[in-house]
């Protein structure tokens, strides 16, 4: 797909110059420092030759077929550039040049002209404001950063240019190895679904890492990002977290969503593994591209010092991994050697005399024994330790079934180990706790490649009845559909709704309650007052005529007070129903990703901990008990501290009857069902509240 812009054999670079601080300069003298094979071509009108290669004033002069063309002239000239590359054959252009929009309006305008240029001409951009791309296998170095970093197996997509030339310049210090980098700058074209497409299909890329400030084409990338993850690790840094993109949200759902945690359900979906930071996200990349996956969270830590290895231990225990004990034949095979005072469980204390070889038939044992899934060693230079021979030998011992990975701590005395064992391809981390971050990484990855084929059910519903109601609420101009009508969507998507009706009056309401059957709940309807409790607008156990009647007519007394110019429909009468267990369920559609549901327990639970779990539409049975699993509150449902346990196939089928919904009704913006009232196995939940939000408010809707 991108053939030329990664293999090609002859490059043009117009705006090439002689001035060393230049970056045309930069990029003619990478690409010979780096080895390119091929025939470069310096373009620049004012100079017969750069770093001893003929030099031509266009394109035209110079008469050869063209296979990449680096463009780092001035905003105003990349046009007539872009059609000279076009003309000399060129399909894949670089724009190194900044000065487009992220300047303002008027770069905005051009860039979009040379986006629209390229278009025309079939040619695919990358760039603009970008540092270029690398490609150690083609021995080409088309940036303008001067570190070159050893060949690899891991490539990365990155928004930054700067960020970029940090990473190859520390990638070059480590001795890690790199396969390919693009720099992507601002997207005019080519975006980071189409680079990572481009490397999951890339035969030397092991691991694609990712530091991205913005995602373009949401369901294009969330599509590429799995059938990439399918093949191979993607591990991405996503930064820009903090945008409150859900300022103007007026449910719980829309407000608790935040942009970035559509990223997060977005990457949950796709088997992305989310990075926190840039060390983590060479960490984690580091240890996919060197070791297998683990068969499970079961680790073995190997130690010749108590506190790192309880270090090791609590980062483990943290990170959800499991610390079991070896086997009995291993913990007897390990006191053959051990000194009495060594440690026989996990960690295994080798002590701090350990020399290379009691480490060595440790780390033998443990890759033996099947409790273990995966090792981490730990090393503190003491005087025994011989680090650099330990090295050499644990990566010599290391039969590549389960993951190694090595905590080497300290500076100087280690520093030569640390370099050899990047070279024998065993990851090291400064601590244990690092270590085990990568190793957590691997577990989820590894579990994400498990998991069942994605079957989402579909439910008989009567679409019928909803489309009535949108396009009466579309066709009235009325974004907020309040509970009369929402209860009546979620009736027709076989949600079990208890009988209710609208009154006007007071006696309405006795006449209602009286065909109900007492006791009842009296609530306001209004489209204008959202948040009812808050108002007094709810009142539950009414038991006979009286009470109902006096509470008609002092909420309505109280409301128009509080809330003069609110549209006040009436009372809205309802059966009461049973007690149970309050939850919250909810949908938000996020403007890249879709819609998003969310999942929590009602009252302090979501209003005060904000305890909740999301995942993009669809879903299906297991990711929905996956959200129920997710929240911190998760053991109340299953019956902890004496609560009696929840039907909680129940609220994992409501949340797919709600994914459904959302799915097939784009015009439903936001959605609460708050409180859904679930109890115990054979008593059927019932929705007690409800509302949803349209996202548009004219035209022909649904």
């Amino acid at each position: 797909m991108l053939e030329s812009l990664l293999y090609p054999q002859t490059v043009a670079v117009i705006g090439a110059s002689r001035e060393t601080a230049k970056v045309g300069h930069a990029f003619i003298a990478n690409l010979r420092k780096s080895g390119f094979a091929g025939k470069i071509i310096p373009v620049n009108p004012k100079a017969d030759e750069i770093l001893g290669l003929k030099c031509y004033p266009d394109l035209a002069a110079c008469g050869d077929k063209v296979d990449l063309s680096i463009i780092v002239v001035p905003p105003k000239f990349v046009k007539d550039a872009i059609q000279q590359s076009y003309n000399a054959g060129a399909r894949h252009v670089i724009i190194i040049t900044a000065g487009f929009k992220e300047v303002g309006p008027e770069g905005a305008r051009l860039e979009a002209e040379i986006a629209q240029l390229c278009q025309s001409l079939g040619v695919r951009l990358m760039g603009p404001n970008c540092l270029g791309v690398l490609n150690t296998h083609h021995k080409m170095n088309a940036t303008f950063a001067p570190a070159l970093p050893p060949t690899g197996k891991i490539s990365l997509i990155s928004q930054s240019g700067a960020l970029c030339v940090a990473i190859l310049d520390w990638a070059a210090k480590q001795k890690l190895g790199m396969a390919k980098v693009f720099s992507i700058g601002n997207k005019a074209d080519l975006n980071e679904a189409d680079f990572l497409q481009a490397l999951a299909e890339d035969k030397e890329t092991a691991v694609v890492a990712g530091y991205l400030e913005s995602i373009t084409e949401g369901n294009k990338f969330l599509r590429i990002a799995e059938e990439a993850a399918n093949i191979k690790p993607v591990v991405i840094l996503k930064v820009g977290i903090t945008s409150a993109g859900a300022k103007a949200a007026s449910s719980h759902t829309g407000s608790l969503a935040g942009a970035d945690i559509a990223y997060g359900a977005a990457f949950k979906r796709s088997g992305i593994i989310r990075a926190e930071d840039f060390e983590s996200l060479f960490d984690y990349a580091l240890a996919f591209a060197t070791q297998p996956l683990p068969a499970g969270h079961r680790v073995a830590v190997i130690t010749n010092a108590g506190g790192p290895g309880i270090m090791a231990a609590d980062a483990a225990e943290t990170r959800g991994l499991q610390m079991v004990a070896p086997t009995e034949g291993t913990k007897a095979a390990l006191r053959e050697f051990l000194p009495a005072a060594a440690s026989v469980g996990n960690p295994i204390d080798v002590l701090g005399d350990a020399e290379p070889e009691r480490y060595v038939k440790s780390l033998k044992l443990a890759q033996a024994d099947p409790n273990i899934d995966a090792i981490v060693v730990v090393v503190t230079p003491q005087n025994m330790t011989q680090p650099l021979v330990l090295a050499e030998k644990l990566a010599a011992a290391n039969h590549g079934q389960k993951p190694l990975l090595a905590a080497f701590m300290g500076g100087d005395d280690v520093e030569k180990a640390k370099e050899k064992l990047m070279a024998l391809g065993i990851p090291n981390y400064p601590s244990p706790d690092r270590a085990l971050g990568a190793l957590r990484a691997m577990c989820d990855y590894a579990a994400w490649r498990a998991r069942p084929a994605r079957i989402v059910t579909r439910f008989p519903v009567n679409r019928r009845r909803v489309d009535r109601i949108i396009h009466s609420q579309l066709r009235g101009g009325v974004a907020q559909i309040g509970e009369v009508e929402a209860k009546e969507i979620l009736r027709a998507y076989e949600f079990n709704v208890l009988e209710g009706h609208l009154a006007r009056t007071g006696d309405e309401a006795v006449e209602l309650a009286e065909r109900i059957g007492y006791p009842v709940v009296l609530k306001i309807s209004s489209p204008d007052i959202i948040h009812k409790s808050d108002f007094g607008g709810v009142r539950i156990n009414l038991a006979n005529a009286e009470q109902v009647r006096d509470a008609f007519d002092l909420m309505m007394l109280r409301i128009q007070r509080r809330a003069p110019n609110a549209h006040l429909r009436g009372g809205f009468v309802e059966k009461m129903g049973q007690r149970g267990r309050e939850v919250i369920l909810g949908m938000t559609r996020d403007p890249q990703f879709g819609p998003m549901l969310m999942f929590g327990l009602g009252g302090i639970f979501v209003e005060v901990m904000k305890d909740v779990t999301f995942h993009l539409a669809p879903i299906t049975a297991e990711e929905a008990m996956q959200m129920l699993k997710g929240t911190r509150s998760y053991a109340l449902l299953q019956g902890a501290r004496g609560q009696a346990p929840v039907d909680l196939d129940a609220i994992a089928g409501a949340l797919q009857r709600i994914s459904q919904l959302a799915t097939d009704y784009p015009e439903i913006k936001e959605l609460d069902i708050n409180p859904f009232i679930v109890g115990p196995v054979g008593v059927q939940p019932y929705v007690a509240d409800a509302r949803m939000t349209l996202a548009q408010t004219s035209g022909n809707g649904h």
